[in-house]
């Protein structure tokens, strides 16, 4: 572990306190595990992926809000060419690698820092597709009363971190791009899921808050002096993820590789089709009115789906390091978290205008 450190993270703590006690015990052993899985699972890797799906083939799939569900069924896609066992509703990183580790999920979309964090913690899993994100998706909130206007202001304040989600890494890249140290600020370790409370109660002076979630924040809280403080900084990766085990195996390999097509067409669908996803999703099921609704949209990324993931895994190995020199993980190379079996599968599935 390098010798610098985020002031008042321990880290023993943080794994407990976000992981839980289980899968920090999990995470301390999860190391001999992986790696004798890896070592038994090689040949599985490697092996060329089987052009059908076998009969009986059945795939635990992540579907946050139940957004995958949603978006086949207005886009009308065709029938998986599987069985989808279960859509698990679980979107938070800790939350899916603790899901892979009791194999109750065999796929999730994630952003990037949850696979270098299932890494860290020994756990092997692999990103079999990539979608390219240029503009953000996230927002620092503040908390009511704030005087806080810029990132720089962020020095000495109390940030809301989660070290295993995209949100972690906004902020570490934002306090970098401002030229701000860990030891000047103090990073309160958190999950998303408790930004709200902690802003709401002033327990963090900031947090940072994904475009859809700001809108009902500041609704309850810009009269009492909460405001939003945007910045350039881009979470790039938008990815989909499995375990080793699952991958190795070759049905379940076959049923990703299947997928995948469909959830790059049905992202290309959303964002083609903004007011009629304003009304199905936002309006009917997250309880925003459609003015709010349009504001979240109008942020929107237009879904990316490069041939080659090379800038991907540039981006992965920067946020690594970032994370390393903060002394959160260990350095490593980030291209054993790559599939490459699977690079090219979504960009065949989307016209040319959504490849670069």
């Amino acid at each position: 572990m390098p010798n610098s450190r985020a002031p008042g993270l321990d880290r023993r703590l943080f794994l407990t306190s976000v992981l839980g006690a289980a899968a920090g015990i999990a995470g301390l052993s999860g190391c001999a595990t992986s790696s004798a899985a890896a070592s038994k699972s090689g040949a599985g890797l490697s092996a060329p992926l089987a052009e059908k799906v076998p009969s009986g083939t059945s795939l635990k799939i992540s579907s946050y809000l139940n957004t995958q569900q949603l978006q086949f069924k207005l886009a009308k896609l065709p029938k998986l060419p599987f069985t989808v066992s279960s859509w698990v509703n679980i979107g938070a990183g800790p939350d899916v690698i603790n899901a892979f580790r009791a194999k109750s999920l065999d796929l999730a979309n994630n952003a990037g820092i949850p696979p270098i964090q299932a890494h860290y913690q020994g756990f092997d899993a692999k990103i079999v597709a990539i979608n390219i994100t240029r503009k953000p998706n996230y927002l620092f909130a503040t908390k009511p009363g704030s005087d806080i206007r810029t990132v720089a202001d962020f020095k000495g304040k109390k940030l809301a971190f989660s070290q295993g989600q995209a949100q972690g890494v906004v902020l570490l890249r934002a306090l970098k791009e401002a030229g701000l140290k860990y030891d000047e600020v103090k990073l309160v370790p958190l999950t998303s899921n408790q930004f709200f409370t902690a802003l709401q109660s002033g327990q963090v002076d900031i947090a940072p808050l994904a475009n859809s979630q700001a809108p009902a924040y500041l609704k309850q809280y810009e009269a009492k002096g909460a405001h939003a403080i945007t910045t350039d900084v881009v979470d790039l990766l938008n990815l989909l993820w499995a375990p080793a085990s699952v991958l190795a195996d070759s049905a379940k390999a076959a049923a990703i590789a299947a997928y995948i097509p469909q959830w790059a067409q049905g992202q290309v669908w959303q964002y083609e089709n903004p007011d009629t996803w304003n009304e199905e999703f936002y309006v009917r099921t997250q309880n925003l009115t459609l003015a709010q609704a349009k504001s979240v949209t109008a942020l929107a990324n237009k879904p990316l789906f490069p041939p080659s993931w090379d800038e991907a895994v540039k981006w992965e190995q920067e946020t690594a390091d970032l994370l390393a020199e903060g002394g959160f993980v260990k350095e490593f190379k980030v291209d054993s978290l790559f599939d490459r079996r699977f690079e090219d599968i979504a960009a065949k599935a989307v016209p040319a205008e959504y490849r670069k």
